[in-house]
């Protein structure tokens, strides 16, 4: 089960982070990862990291954006810098991994809004 955060409305050039929690029988994550979906668009990977710290992003974000995962490990951030009004969407955590049956599993979150505008 995954909770997560942090949404809301910005300014052009303004800042905001999301986290994202996951919850329940983990053994291990692979990746965490962020995906958005702007009005009348398909949703679009924003970011992701996988469990040896190597992360990735889209083109659209790259410098201004930064993925990272918290000292519990099973939570991750998105650092959201410098924001555009492109930038306006849902965004979506992902995080694939292990249960402690050891079998796999791919869980979403619910989404929170992000809205940027003067």
């Amino acid at each position: 089960q995954l909770q997560a955060s942090g949404g809301g409305l910005v300014q052009p050039g303004g800042s905001l982070r999301l986290s994202c929690a996951a919850s329940g029988s983990i053994f291990g994550i692979n990746t965490m990862a962020w995906y958005r979906q702007g009005p009348g668009k398909q949703r679009e990977l924003v970011a992701f990291i996988i469990s040896g710290g190597s992360t990735n992003y889209g083109d659209s974000v790259k410098g201004r954006f930064t993925i990272s995962r918290g000292n519990a490990k099973n939570t991750v951030y998105l650092q959201m810098n410098s924001l555009k009004p492109e930038d306006t969407a849902v965004y979506y955590c992902n995080i694939a991994g292990t249960t402690t049956s050891f079998t796999g599993f791919s869980s979403w979150g619910q989404g929170t809004q992000v809205t940027v505008s003067s």
